[in-house]
């Protein structure tokens, strides 16, 4: 039986995102995700002006008057959220937890994806495919995706950032919008990046709190990694540390900018002390006037 205090959280997530969706997050989802191509719909008689490309040859020999082929776009988009539920998500030294502001996202993406009569499917890792939901329409599967990412407890802490680009390779062989939703704190995760974004449409959300790129002066302080559980004392107060530290991350984000750039990717930086929905809008609208 799911606690109360869950199905509090959902009922506040629905309420929030479905207002987010309907005042502001629809009209830029749909005008960039537009569908996979273009179906046939019917044959009906030439009139001038239609592309004789377009012509039905069958048709028009059988009724002996020219015919051509219409076309609609194929609207039903398969939208995946790829999320990474490892320990570090549990961080947080802003207004929330990482894990909070992923699923609010999801909640959004998810959201606006059923609004377009789009099927949607959840795929949450850690340094193993933890939960595997596939793809469905309607707001009852939604709500279901936000309550195996509310309730769900991942039996690993690790990240494998590979792993699901692998995975999403082998059992999609549909193009699919993905989100990959993480902080990206890793490797070794090009060369699967590389491979799924030439099959489906790949968008990293990656998710920072600032406290991660600079330290305060603050003393003595014992930081855990919370995906290994090892312990270290360091001082805050020493100039060199900080600078070295700062310089650390800043090496990280820019290796990780760079393999979204050398695999051709769109990607959106999410802080926890700005307001994700700005992010959101700002790349898609900049991604629809693009395309």
């Amino acid at each position: 039986m799911i606690p109360k205090e869950i199905i509090k959280k959902i009922r506040r997530l629905d309420i929030r995102t479905k207002r987010l969706v309907n005042d502001i997050f629809s009209g830029e989802y749909h005008s960039v995700f537009k569908g996979r191509g273009m179906e046939f719909s019917e044959v009906r008689e030439y009139v001038i002006g239609d592309d004789i490309r377009t012509i039905d040859w069958n048709v028009t020999a059988r009724t002996g008057r020219p015919h051509v082929k219409v076309f609609e776009e194929e609207r039903e988009l398969t939208v995946i959220l790829m999320v990474d539920v490892s320990s570090s998500g549990e961080f947080g030294t802003a207004t929330n937890m990482k894990r909070d502001i992923a699923l609010e996202i999801c909640a959004l993406l998810a959201f606006s994806a059923i609004e377009n009569n789009d099927l949607v499917g959840l795929i949450m890792f850690t340094d193993k495919i933890e939960k595997v939901i596939m793809p469905k329409k309607g707001r009852t599967h939604v709500l279901r995706l936000l309550r195996e990412l509310l309730y769900f407890e991942p039996q690993d802490t690790e990240t494998d950032l590979a792993l699901p680009l692998d995975y999403l390779n082998r059992i999609t062989r549909r193009r699919a919008i993905t989100f990959m939703v993480s902080d990206f704190m890793g490797g070794g995760y090009e060369k699967a990046m590389t491979i799924a974004a030439k099959k489906h449409d790949l968008v990293p959300i990656v998710i920072t709190d600032p406290r991660e790129e600079k330290l305060p002066d603050i003393g003595l302080v014992e930081l855990e990694d919370a995906e290994t559980g090892k312990a270290l004392v360091v001082d805050t107060a020493d100039p060199a540390f900080r600078e070295a530290f700062g310089i650390n991350v800043s090496k990280a984000q820019l290796e990780r900018e760079k393999i979204f750039k050398r695999v051709g990717l769109d990607y959106i930086t999410i802080r926890l002390d700005k307001p994700y929905i700005d992010e959101l809008t700002a790349f898609f609208r900049k991604r629809a006037a693009r395309y």
